[in-house]
């Protein structure tokens, strides 16, 4: 439940169309739902204006789709991240409306569409394979009703390509950088524009790259200002908090 649906709620009640007893057990689990395996946090969206994410990584099959069936019953809109296609068939059956963002790994329910500011969020990538983590953040700011600027392959390896996008990128509030390698791209836009940064290392690089290792600790020895950052790999991260900045 969000701010809206329950004022639809109290609305209902305060005209005589809904009676207390049916509104109370509409609200009775507002705050949370344990189903033994898994405790949903209902009353995350009206705390912070998004509702809770499932993380598919690490639970089986019927632990994802119970928690699914529960979200359900509600009129949330549904994320589940690190999602496999195993995992996505077994949601399909059950909500046939269900898509599967391949390169994100994220399955989406749309179930209402969210207000979108007028500014896009510019997801930045370094190289094409930051691609996979790129599209993790594109499409949970997607989802979380955001417009996003999708702009690849636009490294240090040849940074006349990042200086030819400099114009779009800077009509936003907040940009999302990705980066593997030795992580260079976020210090160099950072010195080039005057909005917040959020910077994503990625584990893509050879050896010395260390799986994230090297251009996360590069990002966070950056001498430009106005960089944060989320961990190695972390997309979603990137997406949630960008959305949070632009929404603001």
């Amino acid at each position: 439940m969000n701010r809206d649906s329950i004022k639809e709620l109290l609305q209902q009640v305060q005209d005589g169309k809904l009676a207390v007893h049916d509104a109370v057990e509409k609200l009775k689990h507002l705050p949370s739902e344990d189903l033994g395996f898994a405790n949903i946090d209902y009353h995350r969206e009206l705390r912070r204006g998004y509702p809770e994410i499932i993380f598919a990584e690490g639970k089986t099959i019927p632990q994802i789709t119970g928690i699914l069936q529960s979200m359900m019953k509600r009129d949330n809109n549904i994320m589940i991240t690190r999602a496999t296609p195993e995992d996505f068939r077994a949601v399909q059956e059950i909500e046939p409306a269900a898509v599967y963002h391949e390169q994100a790994r994220i399955i989406s329910v749309i179930r209402k569409k969210p207000d979108s500011p007028e500014t896009d969020i510019p997801v930045v990538t370094a190289g094409t394979s930051d691609i996979p983590v790129a599209e993790e953040a594109a499409v949970t700011a997607e989802i979380l009703g955001n417009r996003v600027n999708r702009i690849f392959d636009v490294g240090v390896a040849g940074i006349h390509r990042l200086v030819g996008r400099i114009d779009e990128i800077k009509q936003s509030r907040v940009v999302i950088v990705i980066a593997g390698m030795e992580g260079a791209l976020a210090s160099i836009l950072a010195g080039l524009i005057d909005k917040p940064i959020v910077a994503v290392p990625t584990s893509v690089g050879y050896g010395a790259n260390l799986q994230g290792l090297t251009p996360l600790l590069a990002m966070l020895t950056s001498c430009a200002g106005g960089i944060a950052m989320v961990n190695i790999d972390n997309g979603f991260g990137a997406g949630y908090y960008a959305s949070m900045i632009n929404k603001i």
